[in-house]
């Protein structure tokens, strides 16, 4: 059975980090495009960032130079550092694995066949 379980999350100021981690139990993912989502509170859920199996990275304009992603394919394991936190990155985040080795270049979440249960942030000003 494929799961993702997610880490990490937590409360932080406006400013601070955090580290996110996806792990992932039931599968191999070297082959996979993985991905990081966010539903903010009333929000749709948006894409914040993934990255496809041969490392290349793609992030939503809202976080370009403030989040990094990145993949651990020996620990089955993807990351994702936070910094310069703002509190309208609150939310919950969940990783998600892509059907496909590729990304989707419009984050479109029907490309992602599995997801995790979601890990809250809350930033505060």
């Amino acid at each position: 059975q494929v799961q993702l379980v997610e880490s990490g999350g937590g409360s932080v100021q406006a400013g601070g980090s955090l580290r996110l981690s996806c792990a992932a139990f039931g599968h191999y993912w070297s082959r996979n495009c993985m991905g990081w989502f966010r539903q903010a509170p009333g929000k749709e859920r948006e894409g914040v960032a993934n990255i496809d199996s041969g490392g290349r990275t793609r992030y939503a304009e809202s976080v370009k130079g403030r989040f990094t992603i990145s993949r651990d394919n020996a620990m089955n394991a993807l990351n994702l550092r936070m910094n310069s936190l703002k509190p309208e990155d609150t939310g919950i985040y969940y990783c998600a694995r892509g059907a496909w080795p590729s990304c989707s270049g419009d984050f479109n979440s029907r490309s992602y066949n599995y997801w995790g249960q979601g890990t809250q942030v809350t930033i505060s000003s």
